[in-house]
Formats: structure tokens, C-alpha cells, sequence
């Protein structure tokens, strides 16, 4: 292991100690977060600079860490701390200057059928149905038309769309049509679903309500979900860990495991260690 990898790897194990400690000396009434025999994901010694003409725009910096199966892990960080970024290498679609993402023990060096992506807009095709732009996929993968159908629709119903199968994106309010870019990047069944704030253009109401929606449908389909927000509730409230960027260049300052208990109430928003451990999120943001 050369020594940008060691000291990434000596960081990730303090700030394991330190979140673990953060637990056991203020939460110690909460369960534990999901484990996995194996990582899914594997991020090792990863950097990213982005050429500017200036000696280059470093956005990512040596950063190391691991996505276990099923696991619900969100990203948080100050804009521009490469969050977005990262969540493009996840998927394949960018590369790295330095490290390696592996993906299943492979090295990851382009999209996969197993890794969905759900941008921050909904990005529908204006012209096509609910139910067919949930097929696209399908369409471009050659399935039958009646096999594409038949998945699409059981995504509707996991969506909570029934009704609106034959609706246009024109006619969908903000909520709905994210629900439609979930279940068009679920309907090929991938193993793992990255989320790039998909709520960030929502009402806080609304927001609040496809948080709920995310949890019930990640707890049907128990998919591996990577998930980048600017929202400290959010990530609380949805996940198993949350990860802490600093500013840019983006480097891993935090990888805090959340104990409290499944199923997700939300009640849990106003509990006082709910609001001690976002006020601590909080101030390890800056």
C-alpha cells in the first residue's frame, strides 16, 4: 500500500473510532447499523482534478472508504466539496485522476446495468408517458414491449403512481416526476442506486414526504442506495451512515454510522439525540 492510500486508510479508522465513541457515550438507547459480509463498493485512494488551464481545479482528494450490501449511505458536505463527483465515478461515468472504485471485487471503469443513477432534475422525455419513460431502459436493453410493460408497471405501483400511467411529464408535479426517474433507474433491477440530491428542486413538505417514500421503497426493494444531500435531516433520518466531505478539495472527514432503529418514525425528527447528532453534523460541515 504506497502512503496516499495508508493515510487514507489511518483516517477512515480514526474517524470510525471517533464515530463510534460519538455512540456510545451519547446514543447508547439506539441500535446497530446494517453490516455486510463484503463490501459492494470499494473506493480506494481516490482523487480527482479537473483541468483549468491553472495548474488544475483538485476536487476530490484521497479519499477511501467501503458500501456494504444494502446498505443506505448518505453524503454530506459544503458545495463544491465533490460530492457530485463522486457520485459520477460510483457510476462509471467519469474517471478518476488517482485510486480506483471497485464494484463486486471488479474494477469499476464504466456505467453497469447494476448501478442505477437518479439526477438531481427528473430529466423525463417530455413526449413520452409515465409508464414509457420508465421503459426506456428496458427498450434500449431489447425486451419484449410486453415484458418491458409488465415491469414498468410494477414500478408504478411501488412508486405510488397508480392513475397516472398514461400522464405526460407536463402534467406531474416536481414529487411525481422524481418518483418516475426512481422507478425508470429501479425497473432493470439494478444492484445498487445512486441518488444525486434528487429532492433538492422540492418544497420542505414535499421533500420531508419523498424521504418517506424512498425509505418504503428501499425497504421492499433492500437496494444498496448511495445518496448525495445538502440536508442534515435528511440524511439522518434516511440512513445507515452518513459520510462528511470538507471543503474543496473534497477529502473524507467523517464516517459516522447512525444507530437508530428500523423502521424510520417520524417521530425520530424530534427526538433530543436526533438534534444532538445533527447539531455535531453540523458543526463537523463547517
Amino acid at each position: 500500500m504506497d502512503n496516499g492510500n495508508r493515510s487514507a486508510g489511518d483516517q477512515h479508522a480514526k474517524n470510525m473510532e471517533k464515530s463510534d465513541k460519538i455512540i456510545r457515550g451519547k446514543f447508547p438507547e439506539q441500535g446497530s447499523p446494517l453490516t455486510a459480509s463484503k463490501p459492494v463498493i470499494e473506493v480506494r485512494g481516490l482523487s480527482v482534478t479537473f483541468p483549468n488551464g491553472n495548474g488544475g481545479l483538485r476536487a476530490i482528494e484521497d479519499v477511501s472508504f467501503h458500501i456494504n450490501e444494502q446498505e443506505f449511505v448518505c453524503v454530506l458536505g459544503p458545495s463544491g466539496s465533490g460530492k457530485s463527483t463522486l457520485l459520477r465515478i460510483l457510476a462509471g461515468l467519469l474517471h478518476p485522476t488517482r485510486g480506483e472504485v471497485y464494484f463486486q471485487g471488479d474494477l469499476l471503469t464504466e456505467p453497469r446495468r447494476e448501478i442505477g443513477f437518479v439526477f438531481q432534475k427528473a430529466n423525463l422525455m417530455p413526449w413520452r408517458t409515465v409508464v414509457h419513460n420508465i421503459t426506456l431502459p428496458l427498450e434500449l436493453q431489447g425486451v419484449s414491449k410486453a415484458e418491458a410493460k409488465k415491469k414498468a408497471q410494477a414500478m408504478v405501483e411501488l412508486v405510488g403512481l397508480e392513475g397516472f400511467e398514461n400522464s405526460l411529464p407536463r402534467d406531474l408535479s416536481g414529487g411525481m416526476a422524481q418518483r418516475v426517474a426512481i422507478a425508470r433507474a429501479l425497473v432493470h433491477d439494478p444492484q445498487v442506486l445512486l441518488l444525486d440530491e434528487p429532492f433538492g428542486g422540492l418544497d420542505a413538505l414535499t421533500r420531508e414526504r419523498m424521504g418517506d417514500e424512498l425509505l418504503r421503497i428501499w425497504q421492499a426493494r433492500r437496494k444498496t442506495v448511495v445518496m448525495v444531500t445538502h440536508s442534515i435531516s435528511e440524511a439522518l433520518f434516511l440512513s445507515d451512515r452518513v459520510l462528511v466531505f470538507t471543503p474543496r478539495p473534497g477529502k473524507l472527514r467523517l464516517d459516522l454510522p447512525i444507530y437508530f432503529p428500523r423502521p424510520r418514525q417520524e417521530e425520530m425528527r424530534y427526538l433530543p439525540a436526533f438534534g444532538e447528532l445533527a447539531k455535531f453534523l453540523r458543526a463537523e460541515i463547517g
